[in-house]
């Protein structure tokens, strides 16, 4: 089957749910490169510097840890949805967890469900709209603690 008629036997929900999670994975990379650039310099830097300034206060060990955390579990659930679809690259998915899990997750979720096209995604109109209130809230506050810097 060629890419153009695969592409069109998507389901229309389900191309919109890969924009929403491309969307994310944009808006994502953005967000954490922004203000990673300065440990890019050197392994070392970001091997020691960006890891040691994760621990300068409560609020900065509190969102690594809930990050750290959250990724271990998103990592159990990638492996078991790419074995489950028969994706590859599964391993690279989890690495990038490493990288920024908030890209990576989101790319994986477009790969399966290019993968899963056959059966469309169901959601409620309800869960749209508080989905869309939580995106909207996400995003204002990662502008707020981006932009905000001191």
């Amino acid at each position: 089957m060629r890419t153009a008629d695969r592409a069109s036997s998507i389901p229309t929900p389900r191309k919109v749910l890969c924009l929403a999670y491309g969307a994310i994975a944009l808006a994502a990379l953005i967000a954490t490169w922004s203000q990673g650039g300065p440990y890019l310099h050197s392994a070392s830097d970001f091997l020691g510097s960006f890891w040691q300034d994760t621990k300068a206060n409560s609020a900065s060990r509190f969102v690594a840890a809930e990050a750290l955390w959250l990724s271990a579990s998103v990592a159990i659930l990638t492996l078991l949805e790419g074995r489950k679809h028969q994706m590859k690259w599964v391993w690279l998915y989890i690495g990038g967890f490493f990288v920024a899990v908030s890209v990576a997750f989101p790319l994986f979720l477009i790969a399966r469900e290019l993968h899963m096209r056959d059966e469309p995604p169901r959601l409620r109109s309800v869960d749209t709209l508080l989905l869309a209130l939580m995106a909207a809230g996400v995003a204002g506050l990662t502008a707020w603690i981006d932009i905000g810097q001191n």
